[in-house]
């Protein structure tokens, strides 16, 4: 009686983080020489390391954010709890909508229950659904930091849900189809360009 027990773990390989080829690639490039260069004097760097620079700046908060979130479901298994999946390869996502599900799942799901649904969510028109979504993703950018770097993240991701939003519904706009290999590397591209 009131001994100290220590939880047992019944599978200790469920622990082990999901296999990622080359993760720590990313976080070791972007700390390069030239790139940590590019990031520095931006005015001096070639366009060809800016580019590089931004994308491997992307991979790194990728694998940082990624691997923390690994660390600590790993932990909680050990210790007999279990926590939910927070990054779903959110690259590989098909549409901002979609990197948004699959990108940092708990804050995501947090800034959608608490406060994009208790302003309504999508149930008062289109009009006010984008609003809602601007006012969420500019407030979650806020969250990040009192920035307006980080408001402008916010308002570039806001104003891209809502475009994104558009494009799906019956709001008038028609787009040409696109193959979804395209569609998924402009959804990369925006994200990139938005970290930037």
């Amino acid at each position: 009686a009131g001994a100290f027990r220590v939880p047992s773990c019944p599978r200790p390989w469920c622990a082990l983080p999901p296999p990622r080829v080359g993760v720590g690639a990313p976080g070791m490039a972007a700390e390069g020489p030239v790139l940590v260069a590019a990031a520095e004097l931006p005015a001096f760097a070639a366009p060809a390391d800016l580019v590089i620079a931004t994308y491997f700046f992307a991979f790194q908060l990728y694998c940082d954010f990624s691997g923390y979130s690994d660390m600590a479901i790993g932990l909680a298994l050990m210790l007999g709890f279990t926590f939910p999946l927070n990054f779903d390869s959110p690259y590989k996502a098909a549409s901002l909508i979609d990197f948004w599900r699959r990108w940092h799942v708990t804050l995501s799901s947090f800034l959608r229950d608490y406060l994009y649904i208790p302003l309504g969510g999508n149930r008062r028109g289109d009009l006010r659904r984008y609003v809602n979504l601007m006012i969420t993703m500019v407030l979650g950018g806020l969250w990040h930091g009192a920035s307006w770097n980080f408001m402008l993240w916010g308002a570039m991701h806001g104003v891209g849900l809502a475009v994104n939003n558009a494009v799906r519904s019956d709001a008038g706009i028609r787009v040409v189809p696109l193959p979804s290999s395209l569609v998924g590397m402009s959804t990369c591209l925006f994200v990139v360009l938005a970290w930037g």
